[in-house]
């Protein structure tokens, strides 16, 4: 008889986390969740931070009350969003709070950056997309403001890094969530030196880079007994939360693209080595880690954001609709057809999104939204279209033709936007699993274990343990 593993997946966003169980016997796999608990960020004069040592104790809460339930646990993993980090003393003391991505400090921070070295070049060492929170402009301005964290740091943690520290006591720098930082040499896969000059940095300020399924080290000998859970091996995912989810797509080969689809959708491809040219420059797309050296190729486009900000003012309207409506509302709303640019500046945090939406039809020409159904199947409609657009940007810079679209995430229960999506981009659209971040963290750690070879077998085991949906074309 075949053991059964039990992996436990912390997956962190932004604004909350969860702690699901992934039970494998026998090539099939399944999953719960056991814990959910908050992410919230602190205001200190002025300043925004994540509360590290609260999340520290939610971690802890998890163990204790899977050992109190009695679930035997073979290993743990985290994964959480990119860019942001911890400073750490000479002493292994945490130095402060992190700074959160969310701060306006690194405004206009690209642009005095570029002043130094040109913004092609960056892009040229790194193949990631400009954006204000990246990294490397975070410890540009620190370093401008005098910061005493950076100034008295022996190495920065990036967060799944951190948290698995104050876990484990041990320092690594996993590679999937280093990518994202616009510090990592994309073709070297090694921190690149020439940036933290030009930034004024000790370039040993960051660790050596290790790869997804390497075993760190076990729970403090502290933590194992306070929470009864003895000491578990901590394993290093895929510590960027879309490099996790990129693992659970249940592809039988290469041709495909994904979309993780949330607040923000991902649209991308998987390679071998990164693509850095004069297409991907234009158009900002971005190269970031993947597992087993890939590279994950993709292009971040605002997506549920603009339904989600619209739905907190229907709300304060008294007008509550479930996602099941949402998707009824905009299903019939057939005749009314007017499109937005999801990933237009005017709508990254307007004070009224349905004013936004407005503003924007009325000065491109078009019929603006009167009604609630209208504004969802504008959305909707703008979301496809965008949709189509980058795929058609991927296919024109991969070496292969892309055969179907792979739809990850919460967005994978969406059946309309689905169906939309494949009438739009002319091949199917397979949704599922909508546990994907998780569920690709629990497949990691079960690489380290040894328990499957390499990210094919993952993805067979999941395609034949976990639900799809399969959404063909349609002549509309």
């Amino acid at each position: 008889m075949m053991k059964k593993y039990h992996f436990l997946a912390f997956d962190i966003g932004a604004t909350s986390g969860r702690a699901m169980v992934g039970t494998l016997e026998e090539n099939h796999f399944s999953i719960q969740e056991v814990n959910r608990f908050p992410n919230t960020l602190i205001e200190i004069h002025g300043k925004l931070y994540w509360n590290i040592y609260r999340l520290y104790d939610s971690l802890k809460e998890t163990l204790a009350l899977c050992a109190g339930k009695g679930i035997h646990i073979d290993s743990i993993g985290i994964d959480t969003w990119g860019v942001d980090f911890g400073y750490v003393g000479k002493d292994g003391s945490l130095l402060g709070l992190p700074r959160a991505y969310r701060d306006p400090y690194t405004k206009g921070a690209p642009d005095e950056f570029f002043k130094c070295i040109s913004r092609r070049e960056v892009y040229d060492y790194t193949g990631i997309q400009i954006m204000e929170f990246n990294s490397l402009f975070q410890l540009f301005r620190a370093k401008k403001e005098k910061c005493s964290y950076l100034e008295h740091a022996d190495q920065i943690l990036f967060i799944p890094d951190l948290l698995s520290y104050l876990l484990t006591g041990r320092r690594i720098c996993e590679y999937t969530d280093a990518s994202t930082s616009q510090l990592l040499n994309a073709r070297s896969k090694q921190f690149e030196t020439a940036l933290f000059d030009v930034a004024g940095l000790p370039s040993d300020i960051v660790g050596p880079v290790v790869m997804p399924g390497t075993i760190i080290d076990s729970l403090t000998d502290e933590l194992a007994r306070s929470t009864g859970i003895g000491k578990i091996p901590v394993v290093a995912v895929a510590g960027h939360d879309t490099a996790s989810a990129v693992v659970a797509v249940p592809a039988s080969d290469s041709r495909f693209a994904y979309l993780s689809s949330g607040t923000w959708s991902l649209m991308g491809i998987e390679t071998d080595q990164p693509v850095i040219n004069d297409v991907s420059y234009k158009h900002n797309f971005t190269n970031e880690g993947g597992i087993e050296g890939t590279i994950r190729f993709l292009k971040n486009i605002t997506g549920m954001w603009l339904l989600e900000q619209c739905r907190k003012e229907w709300n304060k309207e008294g007008c509550f609709y479930s996602y099941q409506q949402i998707m009824e509302m905009a299903k019939h709303k057939t005749s009314f057809y007017s499109l937005v640019d999801p990933d237009n500046p005017c709508f990254t945090n307007p004070v009224s999104m349905t004013a936004a939406i407005k503003t924007y039809c009325d000065e491109t020409g078009q019929i603006p939204p009167r009604e609630n159904a209208e504004f969802v199947r504008c959305i909707f409609i703008s979301l496809v279209d965008r949709y189509r657009q980058v795929l058609e940007l991927l296919s024109e810079m991969t070496s292969f033709d892309i055969d179907k679209l792979h739809v990850i995430g919460g967005g994978a229960k969406n059946y309309f936007l689905n169906q939309l999506t494949a009438n739009a981009i002319k091949r199917p659209v397979i949704a599922g699993p909508y546990e994907a971040t998780a569920v690709g963290n629990c497949m990691v750690q079960a690489k380290a274990l040894g328990v499957v070879a390499d990210r094919w077998e993952m993805r067979r085991i999941i395609a034949s343990s976990l639900p799809v949906e399969i959404f063909y074309p349609e002549n509309n």
